[in-house]
């Protein structure tokens, strides 16, 4: 009776701890619990055999990622065939999937605890955490949704330490703290006191150096002045044929309201044009009339086709008075979304829902030369992969733009939870970034991360910004994401290490 108690102790621990670790996500934002609640886990880790500790950090995953994205469960009810008792599966496959690395990461924890020893396990949690989250956002085509340090995205002095570090160094820091918390609770006081005071010394550091970098004058005067649309065309209208007229006139309604903006650069969302552009010549001559009206470059979302069968992209073009100048097909597609994988084997599950298509995905970054100034573009999602990114100003971008449709998703926490990874990509490049989306949440990122201006779901409008140009290079822009790497090679040696160590005790 008791080890049933024990164990119900222990699920219930963890599913409140999951829980709460998910509501320091948007929209709740409660950005305090993750410095706390990952601590249950690494304690019942060390408690437990190593297989027992998987399934608990599997059950915590679990229920993080369920609550975390429950976003998905309106997309899959409202724009897919799924029978209703099954309409939730989707999500939680993928929730599973998720955990499966908090899973590993609480079998490493208890693993190095019962070979080596509990504060060697403790020392390298954090690492253990990290070399997860960055596994989970590079397999099978990465999913980093719910990296830890995004639930910071609102507290600037801390992620000012993106610049050095990217958002690994803040879930680092996190991890750190909570590591800490662990050993005042099971280690001798001496080893609690030490931990404490690195963790605590590790977190001055770094509120130090944020509240230093945000009271730094910008490094420039050098700034571009963009205006942004948000159209909030309904998902269901965005590709009807019968409101194709409809859904042109609010574009232009809108472009033409750009006139006294002065705008450099005009952007439209992801997948803007209810036509294949290219293949439209009278929307194109239009644009281009438009552009050479308002004496500004108009950059467009689109899909794109080509070849015979027909190849569609997910492009962005890029139209002044002379047509179209330039343009940029998305790298990155989304799985189950642009591109099935394993098509040949899986292919049937293309007619299950309607968001799901199969597009081609470019081959290579663009800068684009400006005006306003040279510039890069992510679409969609490509903007959570900091690798991506990165590529774009390593090869010159003084500013980045995001064009997405998040209008899949409805008025959930998805759209705020998307936006929520932006203000890392700028503070690890010191870089303005630009955000247009279909119905929200459009908005101008300043380089420090703070969230300037925004638009809310399903507000229709425009906003104009001069934004700061980037100037130079950040550590991060140098070195990317070396924080990944380290914890992934810290954690490998880590578990080579216990192998060996029991081979030397079976001697």
């Amino acid at each position: 009776m008791t080890g049933w108690r024990t164990l119900g102790r222990y699920a219930a621990i963890l599913a409140v701890a999951g829980f709460l670790l998910a509501l320091a996500f948007p929209r709740t934002d409660w950005s305090l619990t993750p410095w706390l609640v990952i601590t249950p886990l690494l304690i019942v880790a060390l408690l437990t055999p190593p297989r027992v500790a998987f399934g608990w950090g599997l059950l915590y995953g679990v229920v993080f990622f369920l609550v975390l994205l429950r976003w998905l469960n309106f997309t899959f009810r409202v724009y897919s065939n799924i029978p209703g008792p099954l309409v939730f599966l989707p999500t939680v496959l993928l929730a599973a999937y998720c955990a499966f690395w908090i899973g590993g990461v609480a079998w490493a924890v208890s693993r190095v605890a019962a070979r080596r020893s509990v504060p060697w396990a403790l020392a390298l949690a954090p690492f253990f955490w990290i070399a997860g989250e960055w596994m989970r956002g590079h397999l099978f085509g990465g999913f980093p949704w719910g990296t830890i340090g995004y639930s910071q995205y609102l507290n600037l002095e801390v992620i000012q330490i993106a610049e050095l570090a990217g958002v690994h160094g803040v879930s680092l820091l996190i991890l750190a703290v909570n590591a800490a918390l662990a050993g005042c609770l099971v280690l001798t006081w001496r080893r609690a006191v030490a931990g404490a005071a690195i963790a605590a010394a590790l977190v001055t550091a770094t509120l130090a150096f944020g509240t230093a970098r945000l009271k730094e004058a910008p490094p420039s005067d050098a700034t571009a002045r963009v205006t942004l649309m948000q159209p909030s065309i309904e998902q269901p209208l965005k590709w009807e044929p019968r409101h194709t007229r409809e859904t042109l006139a609010i574009y232009f309604a809108l472009t033409r309201q750009a006139a006294g903006e002065r705008a450099q650069l005009i952007v439209w969302p992801e997948t803007a044009s209810p036509t294949i552009l290219r293949q439209d010549p009278d929307l194109v001559a239009s644009l281009t009339a438009t552009a050479a009206d308002l004496g500004a470059p108009l950059l467009i979302g689109s899909i794109d086709a080509a070849g015979n069968p027909p190849r569609f992209r997910n492009t962005a073009f890029v139209l002044s008075d002379q047509g179209i100048v330039g343009r940029y097909d998305k790298i990155h597609l989304v799985p189950f979304g642009e591109f099935i994988p394993l098509s040949g084997v899986i292919g049937f599950i293309r007619g299950w829902a309607e968001f799901i298509s199969e597009l081609e995905p470019g081959t290579r970054t663009v800068v684009f030369q400006g005006p306003p100034a040279p510039y890069g573009v992510v679409i969609c999602y490509e903007g959570i992969f900091p690798d991506l990114f990165r590529s774009f100003v390593r090869d010159g971008a003084r500013l980045m733009v995001n064009m997405t449709n998040d209008g899949w998703f409805g008025r959930t926490s998805g759209p705020e939870q998307h936006l929520s990874m932006y203000p890392f990509r700028a503070v690890e490049h010191r870089l303005s970034v630009v955000r247009a989306a279909n119905t929200g949440v459009s908005a101008f990122i300043a380089p420090t991360g703070q969230i300037v201006r925004r638009m809310n779901l399903f507000q229709r409008g425009l906003l104009t910004e001069d934004v700061p140009l980037r100037v130079g290079k950040t550590l991060y822009t140098r070195l990317g994401d070396w924080p990944g790497l380290l914890s992934l090679a810290i954690s490998a040696a880590a578990v080579a290490a216990t192998r060996r160590r029991r081979s030397s005790e079976a001697t």
